[in-house]
């Protein structure tokens, strides 16, 4: 190829570049500056699990039934219950999830009888160390309230 050849191929290349970066230029900006603007979120967004309130009683919709622990396939919850004396059902003393190893399948939202857990839109997770990701949900949800 001649050197004009490469000058002319170089010319229509940078003019074919160009037009790409004028014609992004005066679309409208896709991206947020993030810490001080956020987004919706989707629907469909899976954070982690939070336990589902009765609006009627105020109290945990959880029957301490165990087959989330159960269905779990990465065997990050753990739940305590106990049976109050006079009481007909157990009462939920501690749901314990641990998220650094929850994989977000859902099995656990899916397989709950009583839909007393569901996915939550906290995105905004960060942490130094993996304890800040152990959640007991029974103590977050009451300081929620």
């Amino acid at each position: 190829m001649s050197y004009f050849g490469e000058i002319y191929t170089g010319a229509v290349s940078l003019i074919a570049g160009l037009g790409v970066t004028g014609k992004a230029l005066f679309q409208p900006t896709v991206t947020v500056q993030y810490p001080w603007e956020t987004i919706d979120i989707t629907p469909t967004f899976r954070g982690h699990i939070e336990l589902v309130t009765d609006e009627e009683t105020g109290n945990f919709k959880c029957i301490c039934c165990g087959l989330c622990q159960l269905n779990c396939p990465s065997h990050c919850i753990s739940i305590k219950s106990s049976k109050p004396e006079g009481a007909k059902k157990k009462a939920l003393d501690s749901y314990m999830l641990n998220f650094t190893t929850c994989s977000l399948c859902g099995t656990c939202v899916e397989g709950c009888p009583a839909d007393a857990i569901k996915f939550s839109d906290d995105y905004n997770l960060a942490g130094f160390s993996r304890e800040e990701f152990y959640f007991d949900l029974v103590k977050r949800a009451r300081e929620e309230k």
